[in-house]
């Protein structure tokens, strides 16, 4: 019997240890998932439990209590009428697209001069680009301010654009790193046929690099849209107030009214969910598919 037993083990090639050590595996698998999804979750759902609660609500409950009633939207009224959250949006709005266009402008022209042209000091450039990440942009704020602020630019909505097309050597070695995997035989074919440099930009390398434009909207947008400081600092008037200086206006001397700014906050989070969510399958799309067929 016992021969028999370890014949049926030795077939199926598991042992008991083996099966235990792969069901723990399995376990430890699920359970971090599980722990992961319950620490993204639990935050969201305290903050739509505070931004359903009035002001004495809040302060008589605890945070995972439930609303009493699940239709008080007075809190999301008065983010929006009282905080200028509609202000807020339209100003973000605005430099938002500016600087994401200009960002994706300069990132791919720039890539593609780097990838595709060879000239003296090339690699001088990228040793520069890569100094410029390596060096905290906190240390060189006092030299920034005078800069914006000889330009002219402080308390203008131009100051946050300017600083967040000058800052963006990440999104351009996002597009290199996109741009060397289009074959060069493909810049090659178009030049005999009579394409431009130019046109080879245009016509070709733009669509081409629709995934990596998606993935530095999303990276970039997302940081240009959450952006607390520069605007912070260099927008101070109200009226160019954006979401997140928006946010911060609730915070006052007599204390935070945080329910109110639970609201904000479900709202501010809501566009960028949907963006997100439209523009994530970019990503992972192949970025030569087809094109060299």
């Amino acid at each position: 019997m016992t021969g028999m037993i370890t014949t049926t083990v030795i077939r199926s090639g598991r042992t008991p240890g083996s099966r235990l050590r792969g069901l723990l595996a399995v376990a430890f698998k699920y359970g971090t998932l599980i722990g992961a999804a319950a620490l993204t979750i639990i935050p969201l759902v305290v903050v739509l439990f505070v931004s359903l609660k009035s002001h004495s609500e809040y302060l008589s409950t605890t945070a995972i209590t439930p609303p009493a009633n699940w239709l008080n939207f007075s809190n999301y009224v008065s983010a929006f009428v009282e905080g200028g959250m509609l202000q807020g949006f339209v100003n973000t709005t605005f430099i938002l697209l500016i600087s994401l266009a200009g960002t994706i402008l300069i990132g791919t022209m720039t890539a593609y001069a780097l990838d595709r042209f060879e000239f003296r000091g090339k690699k001088i450039v990228f040793g520069l680009f890569l100094v410029a990440t390596l060096v905290p942009g906190v240390t060189t704020q006092v030299a920034t301010f005078q800069i914006v602020n000889g330009l002219n630019l402080f308390n203008t909505p131009w100051a946050a654009i300017v600083l967040f097309l000058g800052t963006d050597i990440v999104s351009i070695y996002i597009f290199i790193q996109f741009m060397q995997s289009i074959p060069k035989s493909i810049d090659e074919a178009a030049m005999l046929d009579g394409a431009s440099r130019w046109g080879i930009y245009l016509r070709i390398i733009l669509p081409l690099l629709r995934p990596a434009i998606a993935t530095v909207v999303i990276i970039k947008g997302i940081a240009i849209y959450n952006e607390f400081y520069i605007p912070f600092l260099y927008m101070p008037s109200q009226d160019l107030g954006v979401i997140s200086t928006t946010l911060f206006r609730f915070q006052g001397p007599m204390g935070a009214q945080w329910e109110i700014i639970g609201a904000g906050t479900l709202i501010v989070i809501l566009p960028s969910l949907i963006v997100f969510v439209a523009l994530q399958r970019f990503i992972y799309a192949g970025i030569t598919s087809g094109a060299s067929k």
